[in-house]
């Protein structure tokens, strides 16, 4: 599980996956957008494009996840939820759909999570904030990294040590979205 520096190229491979996965689904994604470490400019990560599709309602989710699974798309089949302390493990709030990639193409993580709820704001909000803080941006990558060297094969162990951060992260995010009044109003694609 390598960290690497940032690859400008991330920012067009999304682009060319959302515009392929706005083909695929055309009205059933309210947006489409690149979400994760991939999306920060500067931020080094591992090699992973992740995008978040918002829906209006996750349980009506098949007409979205079938164009997706006709074209190659994997799993998605049940509802996942994301992991957040304090909050209990099956909460509305945390639920999504998760796919990846056709087998052979390049590696994608699609996270399909319903409008308003936390962890689709989340996504948003802390991808945002890191855009607009280079200090915590540089400071999370750092940390990021020493994860990466300790648990080189573990991903359970690397985001035991990344979690905690991204919750702080999240503390952050907030009060910086309340001072400046950030609405997540533009979609990516």
């Amino acid at each position: 599980m390598d960290v690497i520096a940032y690859q400008p190229r991330w920012a067009d491979e999304f682009s060319k996956i959302a515009r392929h996965v706005r083909d695929l689904v055309g009205d059933a994604a309210l947006r489409i957008d690149h979400i994760g470490s991939t999306a920060v400019p500067g931020l080094g990560a591992k090699d992973v494009i992740d995008v978040q599709i918002t829906l209006s309602d996750l349980d009506q989710a098949g007409a979205l996840t079938n164009p997706l699974r006709n074209a190659g798309f994997r799993h998605g089949t049940t509802f996942e939820y994301d992991a957040f302390r304090g909050t209990p493990a099956q909460d509305a709030q945390l639920r999504k759909l998760f796919m990846r990639e056709p087998r052979g193409e390049r590696r994608v993580h699609l996270h399909i999570r319903e409008v308003g709820r936390f962890n689709q704001r989340y996504a948003l909000l802390c991808r945002d904030f890191l855009r607009a803080s280079p200090g915590a941006c540089a400071e999370y990558e750092q940390l990021k990294r020493r994860a990466a060297e300790r648990f080189p094969y573990d991903i359970d162990g690397y985001l035991s040590l990344k979690e905690p951060i991204l919750h702080a992260i999240y503390e952050a995010a907030s009060r910086w979205a309340e001072q400046i009044g950030w609405r997540p109003d533009r979609a990516d694609a």
